[in-house]
């Protein structure tokens, strides 16, 4: 299953993400669908614009931060985003799309984002590679801390 690139747009602030959805599905069908099978976090993140009236005008409330790990982070597959917290109240997020093939990523520890199709591993800090066959980095996306939830500015 490949995630659809105007849901993506959407969402707002990744038009990146967009040019790598479009560059990147020639995965094998197994492995996309199940890296990218939606979670109801995902689901309720993304439904959720501008929760607790606190969000600008065109903003998505994405998770809570209470709900990102230290050191981890939440991956919401319907918003194609990986929000992260690097080090406590440093709030990161990035395209949840890995640059080498368009899978979902599938999980983040250790300050490390790793996509379960081939291995690529990306910073939880900046979205930079860690380990290939990725050669690009995840895109940043515009995010904000708002009424405690994290925030995707758009």
């Amino acid at each position: 299953m490949n995630v659809d690139r105007r849901a993506v747009l959407q969402v707002g602030g990744l038009v990146a993400v967009g040019g790598v959805v479009a560059a990147c599905s020639s995965g094998s069908s197994s492995e996309q669908s199940s890296a990218a099978a939606p979670t109801q976090a995902g689901t309720a993140a993304a439904s959720s614009a501008t929760a607790g009236g606190s969000a600008a005008a065109g903003s998505v409330a994405l998770t809570p931060v209470a709900d990102v790990p230290v050191g981890g982070g939440v991956i919401l597959p319907d918003a194609a985003v990986v929000v992260t917290q690097p080090k406590e109240g440093d709030i990161k997020a990035f395209s949840a799309i890995c640059t080498h093939q368009g899978c979902l990523v599938g999980s983040v520890e250790n300050n490390e984002i790793v996509c379960p199709c081939h291995g690529s591993k990306f910073s939880a800090t900046d979205g930079s590679v860690l380990q290939g066959p990725a050669t690009q980095p995840l895109a940043a996306a515009p995010v904000a801390v708002s009424g405690g939830n994290v925030v995707l500015n758009g």
